[in-house]
């Protein structure tokens, strides 16, 4: 009968039958193995997410050509970052907002909101006839989508702590396979006349909206997803008393009632005070900006003529490139992120995928003096180890975020995670846009000439966050498991 005593936990968990975050945490206590049916809704909403966002990549620079508003053809870069900014403006306004509302009122419906946004601006976003139709239908597409800060929280709450790794580099795994998927779509369904002329004859409807079919694929995916969400699993509780509950149950665990009561004031803190989540969201904008702007720079200056220092690239082998480089994160996300995180450790792990990135971007500018085969080969290989760094980085980040909030916080810490890093990535598309313009011009300078400019900026920022990494700047948070070690 001791026996037995000694077994049972030193405070049994209460749950409560009409409470669906009370369902999730029984689940999770009976099985031990990841609900890869949840894992598949993280995938499919983080796909409706950032398809949209990377889609426009390969083809924004013809069309904004056919919007005939550049007096020359060094400008289109310029005009072709303000559309890419635009969505990140839009997101930058209204993520916490978002992420209070799925703190408030749940996950699920901020996500199928989310998502049935994507079906409609995504669609007209292919309609538009002019520079400014394209900005509006991107800003409100960023703007009213409010789904990748609480699907953030939802893998960390459907999973066991132990599993949460898995979790995280799952978004991170969709995410990029998305920004990798989006430009590929962009890239081979682009001008389907051109392209496919058997297919899709001229004077036709998809002669006059050349880059409305990758739009329009994207936002058919989207309303399938949002129908699937109606049997997506809700994690908010819905009682008031569960977040003290698992305070008390933690302080328990650790046997500290000094833990117990230091949880409390935590909780009543402003999060904004809560410095290892700012810290991590601080460095994470950082490396959003180099990323989101190596992704505009890298497709503009692929398709931008030789004699503008590019690869005279067309939207269809940029597509090549970036379908390549998410079938490698893909493999690496799911099968050696999780363990390659448990023996470096989170951070670690970010500072040296942040160095490794630097000489690999300043590798692009010489890749103008390659062509045929060997060119192909070598931006294969440069591009996806690249794209290894950038999600290796995002999903260490991810993982110090959710770890630094109490479950009740998750949405709004998301938000503010997702607006510093919307906000980063406005400045990234236009003003990487705007220095490809600028380098271009310059193409016989004496000093870093042509394109060694724009990724020169780009380490310059990739330096700046990877010294951000380190004490005392990033704080980090210890998990419970680790508190009991």
């Amino acid at each position: 009968m001791e026996e037995e005593n000694i077994e049972q936990p030193l405070l049994k968990k209460q749950y409560y039958e009409n409470c669906p975050g009370c369902k999730v945490d029984q689940a999770k206590e009976l099985k031990k193995d990841a609900n890869f049916l949840n894992l598949s809704y993280i995938w499919m909403a983080v796909l409706c997410g950032t398809l949209p966002v990377a889609s426009l990549f390969p083809f924004v620079y013809f069309m904004v050509k056919d919007f005939n508003i550049a007096e020359r053809e060094e400008d289109i870069s310029a005009y072709a970052g303000y559309v890419g900014s635009s969505f990140m403006l839009g997101r930058c306004l209204t993520s916490v907002v978002w992420g209070m509302i799925s703190d408030r009122y749940g996950r699920k419906p901020v996500i199928i909101i989310g998502i049935i946004t994507v079906v409609i601006f995504n669609t007209l976003f292919g309609l538009s006839m002019n520079l400014w139709m394209a900005i509006s239908m991107r800003f409100l597409l960023g703007s009213l989508n409010g789904l990748l800060g609480p699907i953030k929280a939802y893998a960390t709450e459907i999973l066991r702590e132990e599993d949460q790794a898995l979790g995280l580099s799952t978004v991170v795994a969709a995410w990029g396979v998305g920004l990798v998927l989006g430009p590929a779509l962009g890239g081979y369904l682009a001008q389907p006349v051109l392209k496919y002329p058997h297919l899709f004859p001229k004077d036709s409807f998809w002669d006059k909206f050349p880059y409305f079919l990758p739009c329009f694929i994207i936002s058919a995916f989207s309303f399938v997803v949002a129908i699937a969400f109606i049997w997506f699993p809700e994690t908010l509780h819905n009682h008031k008393d569960s977040n003290e509950y698992k305070d008390n149950k933690e302080a328990l665990e650790i046997g500290s009632h000094e833990t117990d009561k230091d949880k409390m004031i935590q909780n009543d803190k402003s999060i904004f005070l809560n410095w290892p989540l700012m810290s991590s969201v601080i460095v994470y904008c950082i490396f959003s900006l180099h990323d989101v702007a190596y992704q505009e720079v890298f497709s503009l200056w692929a398709v931008s003529p030789r004699r503008l220092g590019g690869l005279n690239f067309t939207t269809d082998d940029v597509g090549n490139v970036l379908a390549i480089s998410g079938l490698a994160i893909v493999i690496y996300q799911l099968s050696l992120y999780p363990s390659v995180q448990k023996a470096c450790g989170p951070v670690t792990l970010s500072r040296i995928a942040g160095v490794l990135t630097i000489p690999l971007v300043q590798c692009y500018p010489f890749m103008t003096m390659l062509s045929g085969f060997p060119l192909h080969i070598v931006i294969n290989i440069v591009s996806i180890l690249k794209n290894l760094m950038c999600e290796t980085i995002a999903t260490s980040l991810f993982l110090l975020q959710n770890r630094a909030v109490e479950p009740h916080q998750r949405g709004a810490a998301n938000g503010i995670a997702l607006t510093g890093m919307s906000a980063f990535k406005t400045i990234g598309p236009a003003g990487g846009g705007i220095i490809l313009a600028w380098s271009q011009k310059r193409i016989n300078a004496s000093f870093l000439p042509g394109t060694h400019t724009v990724f020169l900026a780009l380490n310059a920022v990739e330096v700046v966050a990877v010294l951000l990494t380190f004490k005392p700047f990033l704080s980090v948070k210890r998990t419970p498991s680790e508190q009991l070690h």
